[in-house]
């Protein structure tokens, strides 16, 4: 479902594409859901908005969408106006939002972790293209299991703001720094149960931190840790890496030092847990093939 705020709220619910069977009963269902919250006149078409009978353009100030993944369409079947060359829907879902946006307008969407790194030319074209064409705010990554038990795939939040249209000639991209969040936690266990939690999960401080986020220092520190799960990429550093857009291509790794105890000391402590406590004279007449074994890397390391 995709939504613009207008004086009425708006709604297109996806047609029965790839097994996705919605009928008029769904609309009924849709409407109704609308009116008990608030929605005196909700406004729902059903349509296949990927097809070359959908026409609307700019239309919207905000789509949120879940749009379905993995799936195809026909060739023949996509609208003239989607310039991607592919067939996979997640891909040309995006692209149509970019298309039903208003110039200024927002949009947010989910989408498989697959477009974010995928090397196909049409990936690489869509991520250039909100990269140049948007301002591509956020790249939250999700964990995989938040849509379990109906998916299990891996997903991430686009959020970004339409700034030059299809035509226009991009004289500077629209976009300098890209925030991005590695989610932990939703606030429901990741298995197929999908049980409550205490608290929100990472919900809050997804909110909280995108809202305080700040180039000049959000760009020092990549790492991610479990109290540092954010931080922004200047748009050259995606540039460089041919616009991938995975958390992992620009998070710094940490790498904490270890300390091990020096090797004859951990001999002494494996002989001890063969044989017990044995005095050093008698160890060498212990019959077990393995404290031979030990005794002898032992007098190797001196």
């Amino acid at each position: 479902m995709s939504a613009g705020l207008t004086d009425k709220a708006q709604a297109i619910l996806q047609s029965s594409l790839y097994g996705y069977d919605i009928d008029n009963t769904m609309v009924r269902l849709g409407l109704m859901n609308l009116m008990m919250h608030g929605i005196d006149e909700p406004n729902i078409d059903y349509k296949d908005t990927l097809s070359k009978g959908y026409n609307e353009e700019s239309e919207y100030d905000i789509v949120m969408a879940n749009p379905p993944f993995t799936g195809s369409i026909d060739k023949g079947d996509i609208n003239e106006n989607l310039t991607l060359s592919t067939t996979k829907t997640e891909l040309l879902f995006v692209e149509n939002i970019y298309r039903l946006l208003k110039k200024g307008g927002t949009g947010c969407v989910i989408v498989p972790q697959g477009v974010l790194f995928g090397s196909g030319g049409a990936f690489k074209a869509l991520r250039q293209m909100l990269v140049e064409r948007c301002d591509l705010k956020a790249v939250i990554i999700m964990p995989s299991g938040v849509f379990k038990p109906y998916a299990g795939v891996s997903t991430a939040i686009l959020l970004f703001t339409k700034v030059w249209g299809p035509v226009d000639r991009v004289t500077k991209p629209a976009t300098e720094h890209v925030w991005f969040y590695e989610m932990q936690a939703d606030g429901y266990s990741l298995d197929d149960k999908r049980t409550k939690q205490e608290g929100h999960g990472d919900l809050q401080d997804i909110v909280a931190k995108y809202h305080s986020r700040n180039p000049e220092t959000d760009c020092e520190n990549r790492t991610i840790t479990a109290d540092h799960k954010c931080f922004m990429v200047p748009r050259a550093d995606i540039e460089t890496e041919g616009y991938d857009l995975s958390l992992s291509r620009y998070k710094q790794d940490v790498f904490e030092e270890v300390k091990y105890d020096p090797p004859g000391m951990i001999l002494e402590r494996l002989i001890y847990a063969e044989v017990g406590k044995v005095e050093e004279k008698n160890l060498a007449q212990v019959q077990s093939g393995i404290v031979r074994e030990l005794l002898e890397l032992q007098g190797m390391i001196g």
